[in-house]
């Protein structure tokens, strides 16, 4: 997405930095990302995760950080920086441990919730733990401009887990398991925080979408929002995501969600050992408007999610296909292991 630097660029940094162990030389890397959308060069994968380190260490100073932030946004992320973002990202957390049985863990991110349309997220994690899939959803517990994932689940009286070792057990006895960010990785958390001081989003945004949280192979769904990221991430997963740690399905998001729209199923790309295939081609605005909920608060949308599972109403087409799907790959994945 923008021009790479040579294998070299600001390695040295690392020698600058102050022998305080909460400091980080950060200008030497602003100079390389902070030169405008078409001046501006992509760092090396190894300084990218270094860089990252320390901003989740907190040893970026504030001033630093935002021009980082801003930088990247301008720049737009290349594919071997999400690459060392992404390293420094899962080690800032313990995996957690999935249960066993016939299907690998599914990690469903939700961090956009649902702001014209019913947020349908949480109905895929429900049709996918009843069919024995263990399902992990993280996300953000709340969105002053939309309805989130999990406001649905307190609608339906499902409460969040407060612990990794709670999500862990709520997968073990086969109960949705919804836990916030801030319980899963404070450290991502914090940097998710910088949109409310800075107005806008940052790499962290994107990088809560890809994680692999588990130290098992998992399915991961994750979603893009503009065209841009599908070839940025299309990339990455086919050339610079670690192998055997589990596939992953890439859709464009459902007001960036990871749920197929009800309305339209999106194009659905399968990855797996870095090899695509597709598994769900784009599909046209289907004819016979699916039942779907009135209304798009919380309330709403956790009475209708109950009336489906209670069988009053009928799953959604799109959706039960990306159920479907979603239970094949997770047991191909738990075969292999």
């Amino acid at each position: 997405m923008s021009k790479q630097a040579p294998p070299s660029a600001p390695a040295e940094a690392v020698e600058l930095a102050h022998a305080d162990t909460q400091s980080f030389a950060a200008a030497p890397f602003i100079k390389e990302i902070g030169r405008g959308k078409d001046g501006a060069r992509s760092l090396s994968r190894e300084d990218a995760r270094s860089m990252y380190q320390a901003m989740l260490d907190g040893r970026v100073a504030d001033l630093e950080l935002g021009a980082i932030l801003l930088s990247m946004r301008i720049k737009g992320e290349s594919v071997q920086e999400i690459a060392g973002f992404l390293d420094a990202a899962e080690a800032s957390f313990t995996p957690l441990q999935a249960p066993p049985g016939p299907y690998a863990p599914v990690v469903l991110p939700s961090y956009n919730g649902s702001r014209k349309m019913a947020n349908l997220t949480p109905l895929l994690c429900m049709l996918l733990v009843r069919r024995g899939v263990p399902v992990l959803m993280h996300g953000v517990t709340h969105d002053a401009h939309r309805v989130t994932s999990a406001e649905i689940f307190s609608a339906l009286g499902i409460a969040h887990a407060t612990s990794v070792g709670e999500a862990e057990a709520l997968m073990a006895s086969g109960q949705p398991a919804f836990i916030p960010i801030e319980v899963l990785s404070p450290k991502l958390a914090r940097l998710l925080g910088m949109r409310a001081r800075l107005g806008v989003r940052n790499s962290t945004h994107t990088l809560v979408k890809i994680a692999q949280p588990f130290a098992q192979a998992a399915l991961r769904l994750t979603s893009y929002t503009h065209p841009e990221y599908l070839a940025m991430l299309s990339d990455y997963f086919a050339h610079a995501a670690p192998h055997g740690r589990g596939d992953i399905f890439l859709m464009r998001g459902t007001e960036g969600e990871t749920v197929a729209n009800a309305r339209r199923a999106q194009r659905i790309d399968w990855f797996s050992f870095g090899q695509k295939t597709v598994l769900v081609e784009k599909q046209t605005v289907a004819e016979d408007l699916p039942d779907l909920p009135e209304g798009r608060d919380a309330v709403t949308t956790a009475a209708w999610i109950a009336e489906v599972l209670d069988g009053r109403r009928p799953v959604p087409e799109a959706i039960a296909e990306q159920v479907e799907h979603c239970a094949e790959v997770a047991g191909r994945i738990a075969r292999r292991a």
